[in-house]
């Protein structure tokens, strides 16, 4: 298992949320990520479309593991989302990111939510702060 693979399965076991998502992991790289997940029932609001809160969420998580991926924890610190397109029970998103910048302090992310027809619904932006906190020590 390479080290970006070994990070995020150790966040995804302790990240209880992105669990009752049902977050699906497609892909992992050093600085890139792919997630899918379903949207249920109990994600909508009185509207019957998805809680703007679920798109988010999904693209936080995008955001999260692609920017540890490399081994060194990183956090957010500024994030921002765009909705485009309305979202529904049923409705099966992902997640994909792009990384912009990265130094050894900051780090961009974009990350672009599609749904199953390949539309897209949300447009997400991230900055991350990276510690020189590692995810396995080599010590």
């Amino acid at each position: 298992m390479n080290l970006a693979s070994k990070v995020v399965e150790k966040m995804i076991n302790g990240d209880a949320f992105s669990n009752w998502l049902g977050i699906e992991i497609l892909e992992i790289t050093n600085s890139f990520c792919r997630l899918k997940l379903k949207v249920r029932e109990e994600m909508t609001n009185g509207f019957k479309i998805a809680h703007g809160g679920i798109t988010y969420s999904l693209a936080d998580s995008c955001l999260a593991f692609a920017a540890n991926a490399d081994g060194l924890q990183a956090i957010s610190i500024e994030t921002s989302i765009s909705h485009t397109k309305k979202v529904t029970s049923g409705d099966t998103l992902t997640a994909s990111s792009k990384q912009i910048y990265k130094s050894s302090k900051t780090a961009l992310y974009y990350i672009t939510i599609i749904n199953q027809n390949n539309k897209e619904v949300a447009h997400f932006k991230g900055t991350v702060f990276r510690t020189e906190k590692e995810w396995f020590p080599k010590n």
